[in-house]
């Protein structure tokens, strides 16, 4: 059945999602931050900032009206980087109600806590206001192209789950549902942290073997913290986990692994930013796993060289050699 959905974040995946919403037959409200640049979308019927080459669906309309997008919507969506999030909260309060419940397509922590998205939301809302992240390996463009893609939908209640995978699922998007936020969320984000040491590594010409075994471990970093915040490792080792951090580990479309990509040929922060023109979300992220990993007492070695890097004035290479120096230990804990 059709239904109405704000979608409040007109990035790039934002507007994928937004487009995909629409190609499955419902009315969607794309909300731009920008309301000029909303006015644009809507005359061109195309995203001309982030996915100039994918034309809108002619369900999807664009809105520089916060409260006129979510006004009557049926379902609601946050689409906004995760340092916005808390925001976008205040702002979206008055129209979230049990029967639209919250979702939000964000990855990352609260800044300056390290609280996973669904406890800032459930702080908010309370439980009676059920809560679903959609998550997994999804380029942008790819989703917005019509290109085969899964995605993990966690919910804190399984109906509502349920629900918004129906909202997405079909026309080469498939959509799983799962019970595990913590695990969801902490995928999501942690891989941000680990696709810039792959791209610091590949920025550098270290190889093939280097980025398997960066993957491969970093994998291990974010299954030791998830049994410590009592994620199932199941999801950590599905879409929501290993497969999200492949595609933004091993994909030149990922804005993290391009940044480290540029860290490694020796540019800065700043430059590499200004290079990619687009949020970052594992620079803001390395910050809140350190946060989480140490309040934990979790060891994650990989993420600390990527915050050391980021934040510190530490050496890529330095931090290569440190990794490739450590105690000889079992590869299982």
């Amino acid at each position: 059945m059709a239904t109405t959905i704000a979608v409040l974040g007109a990035g790039s995946w934002g507007t994928a999602l937004g487009m995909q919403l629409a190609r499955m037959g419902h009315e969607v409200r794309l909300w731009a931050r920008d309301a000029e640049r909303a006015e644009a979308m809507e005359r061109d019927r195309v995203n001309q900032r982030y996915l100039p080459e994918c034309p809108f669906p002619e369900s999807l309309h664009a809105t520089g009206d916060f409260d006129a997008a979510c006004r009557g919507a049926e379902h609601l969506l946050v689409a906004t980087p995760s340092h916005a999030f808390g925001e976008t909260l205040d702002r979206i309060t008055p129209f979230v109600t049990a029967e639209t419940g919250l979702a939000w397509a964000s990855k990352g922590f609260e800044p300056g806590t390290g609280r996973l998205l669904h406890e800032v939301a459930r702080d908010r809302f309370g439980p009676e206001i059920p809560l679903a992240l959609i998550t997994g390996p999804s380029f942008a463009r790819e989703v917005a192209q019509s290109l085969p893609t899964a995605v993990t939908v966690a919910a804190t209640d399984p109906e509502f789950g349920q629900a918004w995978a129906e909202l997405l699922h079909g026309n080469n998007f498939r959509a799983y549902y799962t019970a595990d936020l913590v695990g969801a969320e902490l995928g999501g984000a942690i891989k941000n942290v680990l696709a810039v040491a792959c791209g610091m590594a590949d920025g550098m010409g270290l190889g093939h073997n280097t980025r398997a075994a960066l993957i491969t471990r970093g994998l291990a970093e974010m299954r030791r913290l998830g049994r410590a915040l009592g994620a199932d490792d199941h999801t950590l080792m599905g879409l929501a986990g290993i497969g999200d951090l492949v595609l933004t580990c091993t994909g030149d479309q990922s804005r993290n692994r391009r940044l480290g990509m540029a860290l490694g040929q020796g540019r800065s922060v700043d430059e590499a930013l200004a290079e990619i023109g687009q949020v970052v979300e594992g620079i803001k992220t390395a910050e809140e796993v350190m946060r989480l990993a140490e309040r934990a007492g979790v060891e994650m070695p990989i993420a600390e060289q990527v915050h050391g890097i980021l934040f510190r004035g530490w050496n890529a290479r330095k931090g290569v050699q440190v990794l490739m120096e450590r105690d000889l230990k079992p590869e299982t804990d």
